[in-house]
């Protein structure tokens, strides 16, 4: 097994790799410094995930194939779930480490608040900031599940907390799926949190048989057990690749504690089919905990709720976008022209070392010398001469003007042609408000605002096939902040109608439905 000799080093001329945070069993997890970031932005400090493929000891080219497939997999799931409460991909890229091995990476936000397993074993958790966290763990897994992709890994070791540990962001979709119908299973996952669809050999009763189906039910498994682990302080080991049927001695007596008790015992059977179907439906289950709490007067307060929570609502920290970066399209070593630890001129950029004992030339690029044309010989001048009828000799040619003379010339060029764009401008501006008659400025800038006459999805591109980032319902005012040939890039006034938690404000709209009429009123 090769590791990868980055530490101490510069990456793609702008990440300082700092520290080797972790090791998996295709890929290795960096700390690493954005030299090019504002000081005062959240990203100053990323995460480098390094595609290792040397780090398989039986390596050939189906399983080089297959690591590079499923890292590249990982990317396209992060940004088709772009989400506040999913880890955010920053970029991507492919290099060449100290020692000259080609590896892949993506650029992630570093979360320095650390995981939740951490979290819970330093500090044992209230009810109301367990809860907390799970609702945003289920906005971040509904929104993937809404976008045809299931976790399969959901754990307290893959959620991970800002700094000031408000928010909760689910990391790790290496072994992500893009649709519940693709078959077969594989064994993946924690067996601890691991449904038994998973790992049909740890699952209770070996007459036990599933339907090869990954469904987002066994994402409500896993995030059943999770929640166990943060509301009760203790690990489901007992229950791996079984239903949970009781609690821990010391929660028992706790006024909420029946009620928990159904819950997560009903996402943990082993019928897929009879758990929640969908992360919104056990967030509503787990959500009715909340008013079921001991008071601080030690008596339990009766609290009746205004409205059904129907939906996890998510938490924005300071530094998400919606707009995911280039979509990243990673290739094998053959691919590569990879051949002996050399790669073609156009290969991979190499890092460079940030350590002064360290040599520095082995990493500098090879670059060809310039050649340039020869210089024919000077002729004498009785052969020029003899060759060009028009020659003169020096003394005879007409002096250059003055330099100063050449300047005020430019100069003034330069000023008349300015002057001549400026009061074309102004020649224009006038036909166009005379052509508008009374049409006031005012009445302009209002035309800038509509309404929109039916639901329009909003989407982060001027594309069709781009993400849906919320709706634009009937009855909303938008404002025009920009347009191409069929979209209008718009900033949304005010909602139609109640705005759901992960609608966004910004985004863009097609001007047209698919009949061919207008979307936005721009007379009302």
């Amino acid at each position: 097994m090769r590791e990868l000799a980055l530490k101490n080093s510069r990456l793609d001329r702008r990440y300082d790799v700092l520290d080797l945070l972790g090791r998996g069993s295709y890929a290795e997890i960096f700390l690493a410094r954005d030299t090019i970031a504002s000081p005062q932005s959240p990203h100053t400090q990323v995460v480098i995930k390094a595609l290792n493929v040397q780090m398989q000891n039986d390596l050939d080219p189906d399983l080089e194939r297959t690591l590079v497939e499923n890292f590249q997999n990982e990317a396209i799931a992060l940004d088709r779930v772009r989400h506040p409460n999913v880890v955010s991909r920053l970029g991507h890229g492919t290099a060449k480490d100290l020692h000259g091995a080609v590896f892949h990476y993506l650029v992630l936000e570093y979360l320095s608040g650390g995981d939740l397993a951490k979290h819970c074993r330093e500090k044992t958790l209230t009810l109301e900031t367990s809860l907390d966290y799970i609702e945003q763990v289920c906005a971040g897994l509904a929104h993937a599940h809404r976008h045809g992709v299931i976790h399969r890994d959901i754990k307290p070791q893959n959620v991970l907390l800002t700094e000031d540990r408000k928010t909760a962001k689910i990391a790790d979709f290496g072994v992500a799926r893009f649709s519940a119908s693709e078959t077969p299973i594989t064994r993946v996952g924690t067996n601890i949190y691991a449904p038994p669809e998973h790992s049909p050999l740890l699952a209770d009763g070996a007459d036990t048989h599933f339907e090869a189906e990954v469904t987002p039910a066994a994402d409500v498994y896993s995030l059943a057990k999770t929640a166990y682990v943060m509301i009760t302080g203790e690990s489901p080991r007992f229950f791996a690749g079984r239903q949970i049927h009781e609690l821990p001695y010391a929660v028992r007596q706790e006024p909420w504690a029946g009620a928990f008790l159904d819950v997560v015992s009903r996402a943990t059977r082993q019928d897929p089919s009879q758990r929640h179907q969908t992360v919104e439906e056990f967030w509503q289950d787990l959500a009715r905990l909340k008013h079921l709490q001991q008071p601080h007067t030690g008596e339990i307060e009766t609290q009746v709720s205004a409205r059904r929570e129907q939906t996890p609502r998510a938490h924005v920290a300071r530094g998400y976008t919606p707009f995911a970066p280039q979509k990243p399209a990673f290739s094998t070593s053959q691919e590569l022209k990879y051949r002996d630890g050399r790669i073609s001129a156009k290969g991979p950029t190499p890092v460079v070392s940030l350590d002064a004992n360290r040599p520095q030339s082995v990493h500098r690029p090879v670059v060809e010398p310039q050649r340039f044309p020869a210089i024919p010989s000077p002729k004498p001048a009785s052969d020029v001469t003899a060759q060009t009828p028009e020659y003169r000799p020096p003394d005879v040619l007409p002096a250059p003007p003055p330099r100063k003379k050449r300047k005020f010339f430019k100069r003034f060029a330069v000023t008349v042609v300015l002057l001549s764009i400026f009061g074309g401008i102004l020649y224009g501006t006038r036909l166009i408000i005379g052509s508008l008659g009374s049409l006031s400025i005012g009445s302009l800038l209002a035309a800038k605002t509509g309404t929109t006459v039916r639901d329009v999805p909003l989407r982060s591109e001027a594309n069709a096939r781009s993400t849906q980032i919320g709706w634009t319902p009937t009855g909303s005012r938008v404002k025009i902040v920009g347009e191409t040939d069929s979209w209008f890039e718009v900033d949304i006034v005010q909602f139609g109608r109640a705005r759901e938690d992960d609608w966004l404000t910004h985004g863009w709209i097609a001007k047209k439905a698919k009949s061919g009429e207008d979307n936005v009123d721009f007379a009302r």
